[in-house]
């Protein structure tokens, strides 16, 4: 249907309506009547499959109209869900009949409030045909907020025809798959102020962590830290996991807020004992959990978790609460543990790993599936399901799982697209593992996550996680009576236990290291973990196919100084100071087999950063470098790292890595949030020519080629000038005017201007029997500083230029400019300096050795040491064209 068409028929729809208002608004007029003859035919003329005319199996339909289930007052899914090809959800419409008061009335403008904020959608919409409002769903929803509260759009079916250009401007088909819809959202949503669902989960469980483990610690004294977070964590997973299952009507609905009678956790407990029986899920499994049974805990803390999961106290719907959700939640709630105080009452501390770190940071769910369709994408691409079974996908630092349920998912839908043609149900074909609806059978699904996907992680309780997000991902799309037909038919339970899958270990140190209990430096036992030994079959065939994940990023200098040595000695990366994601990238090589492929998101210092040059050089010498995308906006919400996605692939052969052709580019993902794979190329031999490997995200060939040209017969500028960092001195050093003889003229980075100096009137106590106040040669030798002439250069960089100048002042200088005193007396510093200030020198650095950071850009003295100098025929023009430069701006200071 064409937009005149669309018009037209909405028009109809229009005059009809109003022909015959009052018999619509009769309350034998109910809500089903108005979705077939008003709202279906709506959002038909908008583009939308209603009645899926296309035939496709219920689990690939754009649009699904969700059962009903009555549950008190309370209705249980939302009555359609708007979706993109592949199943992402855009927006809910809940509908109601013409007699319901959709600007006044509260309760429906909660419910789809209540669905939208839980599956993070940023908007969703309420019609009776009559009026249709659209809700901000990013804004926590209370049930006692008004109608208007977050309503960011109100029409009646009489603004139809004038508003009809924002109608199909922002919900048609065809401008939604154009991006109009996400426009709308980025410009009509309110973001200030606004709880999103997975912060306001991870409050819920900081909470329940804290009720638990205060009545926990008190009532049983016999058990020790370890012990205490063990029991608080598992009894939180049990029940979210078991409220989650309610609201995907695999469990009884309100089956929680039985056990609130006589002991609260005896009851609670015997609900678990019958969840090993169905699930077998290792998350109920008492054979190896001897401390649960035993708990003594205060029935006020398990009444109040349990009210806090049940409407009206809690906000959340879990039929639409994805795992990826609870993902997010999770693992800001794993940087946290219990401390226990000498008197055994329980602390909630963050994690000293995660403050070294600055926090804790979940993967946006874009990046994942970026590194998941360009790792495990390109794996599984024209391999049958009998193929697909030998792939073996790991994250070595998995956390709360977010790749691997990113991974699980891809295979999932790679499977249901197989088997289903694409999803349109195959005629004819024998033993399809899919269900009528369309989605695989909960056989099939284990059977996937059992053969394809691994995980190891240091903290056992983000082990734990891992496993629960897999199980729930796994558990989608069952119900009581496919659960319940399993167990009769098959006498088997639906779950797998992940135990051979998913492991606590320390992927970075094997047991060549162990000597006793040793600190890792993060105050946590080091756990020796031998790859080989864990994952027997695996490393028989080789290793594995993909390794992916977001590495952990602590610098070494926050570990203990023995397991500093040991990554030193163990690992190619080693450097001064590097960070454990480096060490990640070498043990990722490592992990893979002979045609693996491995995708990481880690911060951009490895691109150009000195410390990396071992680290680049390694990547250049074992793989072929796929894809490099500088992500220019921060993607980490509250972090200030820049980062960085690496895909790349095992390749012995030295002639096909040099000849390989490199994918690089930046990436602005603040508007689309969809990661496109760079168009640039670049041979990776220009890599391993580049000093120091840099990986230059902004060059391409045609820069190549000119930095080669620049570079040719030059020499580096450390073979000219010595280069020497100023001085590194307290304030109160540093006075207005000259107290003594021991003050000396002195000057801040601001003050280096190129060609010139903006003197501030400073004046620096240089005593060199004052520097045991501070650090080794805080004062520098005096002789760099007395020099005539020398030439100083700011640290931090001016705009798209160096800042340089000529001192023959003799000025003291702070540790932030740069000192460069010549080599012999040959050396012409004017003509360096012209160099040093011109636009070509930038643009080298800046292709070249720049980090690239948009704020406060700096030159690091060993990259001011590869800059290229080259004399010739116009040595002499550049001289008196400098001089003159200096001459003018001395006169005009």
């Amino acid at each position: 249907m064409t937009k005149e068409e669309a018009k037209q028929k909405i028009n109809e729809l229009v005059e009809r309506f109003g022909e015959q208002i009052d018999s619509y608004k009769k309350s034998d007029y109910n809500e089903t009547l108005t979705r077939r003859d008003f709202i279906d035919p709506f959002f038909k003329a908008l583009g939308w499959d209603i009645d899926n005319e296309q035939g496709y199996a219920e689990a690939y339909r754009e649009v699904i109209h969700e059962d009903r289930v009555k549950v008190g007052s309370a209705t249980k899914a939302p009555d359609y869900s708007f979706r993109l090809v592949g199943g992402k959800r855009l927006f809910f419409v809940e509908a109601k009949k013409p007699s319901v008061a959709v600007k006044d009335d509260i309760l429906p403008a909660y419910q789809i409030r209540r669905y939208g904020w839980s599956a993070k959608l940023p908007i969703s919409l309420i019609t009776d045909f009559e009026e249709l409002a659209v809700y901000d769903c990013t804004k926590k929803p209370n049930p006692a907020d008004k109608a208007s509260v977050a309503r960011i759009k109100y029409l009646t079916f009489k603004d139809y025809i004038k508003e009809f250009e924002f109608l199909w401007d922002t919900f048609s088909k065809e401008r939604v798959l154009k991006g109009s819809f996400d426009k709308f959202v980025q410009g009509n949503a309110s973001k200030k102020g606004t709880a999103t669902v997975d912060k306001e989960f991870l409050q819920s469980l900081d909470s329940w962590r804290t009720y638990l483990a205060t009545s926990i610690s008190w009532n049983n004294k016999n058990l020790d830290e370890d012990e205490i977070n063990f029991a608080v964590q598992q009894t939180i997973d049990r029940i979210i996991f078991l409220r989650i299952a309610e609201d995907r009507a695999v469990e009884p609905y309100g089956n929680l807020k039985t056990t609130l009678k006589g002991d609260y956790y005896e009851n609670l407990f015997k609900l678990f004992k019958e969840a090993d029986e169905k699930y077998n899920s290792g998350l109920f499994d008492f054979k190896k959990d001897k401390i649960s049974q035993g708990l003594k805990v205060d029935n006020k803390v398990i009444k109040n978790i349990v009210n806090e999961l049940y409407y009206p106290e809690s906000p959340y719907e879990f039929s639409v609460l994805s795992v990826e959700i609870l993902g997010s939640a999770y693992e800001q709630f794993l940087g946290k543990v219990i401390r226990l105080t000498p008197s055994h009452q329980a602390k909630i501390e963050e994690k000293p790993e995660v403050r070294k770190a600055g926090g804790v940071y979940y993967t946006p769910e874009y990046v994942v599936e970026y590194i998941v369709a360009n790792t495990v994408g390109k794996l599984v691409e024209g391999k049958t399901p009998k193929e697909i079974t030998k792939i073996k996908i790991v994250d070595p630092a998995c956390g709360s799982g977010s790749f691997l349920i990113g991974a699980y998912q891809y295979l999932l839908d790679y499977h249901k697209n197989y088997y289903s043609e694409n999803g349109k149900p195959s005629k004819g074909k024998k033993d399809n593992p899919l269900t009528p609806e369309g989605n695989l059978t909960t056989s099939e699904k284990k059977k996937i996550l059992l053969n394809n996907i691994f995980g190891v992680d240091l903290d056992f309780n983000a082990v734990e996680v891992t496993k629960l997000s897999l199980l729930l991902k796994c558990m989608e799309g069952e119900t009581q009576a496919s659960i319940a037909n399993q167990i009769r038919l098959f006498n088997e339970r639906v779950l797998p236990t992940l135990d051979s899958n998913i492991k606590s270990g320390n992927s970075l140190v094997d047991v060549d290291f162990y000597a006793g209990q040793i600190d890792f430096g993060f105050e946590k036992k080091i756990k020796p973990f031998t790859w080989e030994k864990a994952f027997v079959d695996i490393f028989k065939n080789g290793g594995f196919d993909a390794v992916i994940g977001n590495p952990p990023y602590v610098r070494s200098q926050h570990l203990d100084q023995a397991i500093k040595e040991y990554l030193v000695s163990k690992y190619a990366s080693a450097s001064y100071q590097p960070d454990l994601f480096a060490f990640f990238i070498d043990k990722g090589i490592q992990l893979l087999n002979s045609e693996g492929i491995l995708g990481y998101i880690i911060p951009n210092g490895i691109l150009t950063n000195t410390y990396y040059a071992k680290s680049r050089h390694n990547i250049l010498k074992q793989t072929r470098v796929d894809i490099i995308v500088d992500l220019k906006d921060n993607v980490f919400e509250g972090a200030s790292v820049d980062t960085s996605i690496f895909i790349l692939s095992k390749e012995k052969e030295e002639s096909k890595r040099k000849k390989h052709e490199v994918h690089i580019g930046e990436y602005p993902s603040k508007l689309t949030r969809d990661v496109q794979t760079p168009t640039s190329i670049v041979l990776q031999d220009e890599f391993l020519k580049s000093p120091d490997f840099v990986f230059n995200t902004s060059s391409n060939k045609t820069d190549i080629n000119l930095i080669n040209k620049i570079k040719k017969n030059t020499k580096p500028l450390g073979e000219y000038c010595v280069i020497k960092n100023g001085m590194k001195v307290r304030k109160d050093f540093v006075s207005t005017k000259k107290e003594d003889k021991r003050y000396k003229p002195f000057l801040l980075g601001a003050s280096v201007k190129p060609y010139s100096i903006d003197y501030k009137n400073k004046w620096v106590c240089y005593d060199k029997k004052l520097e045991q106040d501070f650090t080794n040669q805080a004062f520098r030798e005096e002789e760099i500083f007395t020099a005539n002439p020398k030439i100083l250069v700011r640290q931090v960089m001016g705009k798209n230029r160096v800042f340089a100048t000529l001192d023959r002042k003799a000025f003291y200088v702070d540790q932030s400019v740069y000192i460069l005193l010549p080599k012999g007396e040959n050396v012409d510093l004017t003509f360096i300096l012209g160099l040093l200030n011109s636009k070509l020198m930038y643009y080298y650095f800046s292709k070249t050795l720049s980090d690239r950071k948009e704020t406060f850009p700096k030159i690091k003295g060993v990259q001011l040491n590869e800059f290229p100098i080259k004399t010739g025929k116009q040595k002499t023009e550049v001289q008196n064209l400098v001089e003159q430069l200096l001459e003018i701006n001395n006169e005009i200071g």
